[in-house]
């Protein structure tokens, strides 16, 4: 058993937490260390990654299509995204949305271990990118204690991806009362250089709510002098 495994089952023998879903005991370090029970976590990974089995996909935003074809209509608005093509796990809905509050606000490292897993599958879809994590809102880890996509940013470091942390994010207008024109509108030129950019850059986030936030900091990238940007999230609202 890998020494971290085991930190991870101690502390769930211990101070039991339960699933990060169901509330159901933990057993046995391969749960421990993931933050689900089995069933919960084979549900998740059943579900592919999408709860649209089969149903194509934006080509830009990878959001399920509905009656379009290629690109959703938000993603026909402009034909020069700096960046080109996203990826996203699951749905910001229901179970998942109780998965990313567990983790995120509840700090259950566990489940970060087990998205950064799924995450890494994602990645592996971008051959000879490097992971550029976005970075946090200024402030934001002095309040919330810590940085849930820098957390992701380790482990899939761990699963052998390469990572450069290489942006810095100004202070904005806050963005949950903006709608998509004004978010992207908020954040243009609020991201900022601070290392060399990658020729091909994977933007990783956990949330993608309207794709502002990627945008900007692929702007950046490419101002900086990377050549391609796509991005890989979690979940997609």
């Amino acid at each position: 058993m890998e020494p971290r495994t085991l930190v991870f089952f101690l502390r769930e023998f211990f101070f039991p937490g339960g699933c990060g879903l169901c509330g159901t005991a933990l057993l046995g370090p391969g749960e421990a260390w993931q933050g689900l029970c089995e069933p919960c976590r084979e549900s998740l990974e059943a579900a592919g990654g999408t709860e649209t089995p089969g149903r194509e996909r934006c080509g830009r935003c990878g959001r399920p299509l509905i009656s379009e074809q290629d690109r959703c209509l938000p993603c026909r608005e402009r034909d020069d995204w700096n960046c080109e093509s996203i990826r996203a796990l699951y749905p910001y809905t229901g179970k998942y949305r109780k998965l990313l509050a567990a983790y995120k606000f509840e700090k259950n490292l566990g489940l970060g271990n087990f998205l950064a897993r799924r995450l890494a599958g994602c990645c592996r879809e971008f051959p000879d990118f490097t992971l550029v994590p976005v970075p946090p809102r200024p402030g934001k880890i002095r309040k919330a204690g810590w940085d849930q996509v820098e957390y992701l940013a380790r482990r899939l470091k761990d699963e052998g991806l390469p990572v450069r942390r290489c942006l810095r994010r100004l202070s904005s207008q806050t963005q949950k009362k903006l709608d998509r024109r004004n978010r992207l509108k908020n954040l243009e030129g609020r991201f900022v250089l601070t290392g060399t950019a990658p020729r091909r850059a994977l933007l990783i986030d956990d949330v993608m709510t309207t794709g502002a936030t990627l945008e900007a900091c692929a702007a950046a990238l490419k101002k900086g002098g990377a050549e391609q940007v796509c991005g890989a999230c979690l979940f997609y609202d």
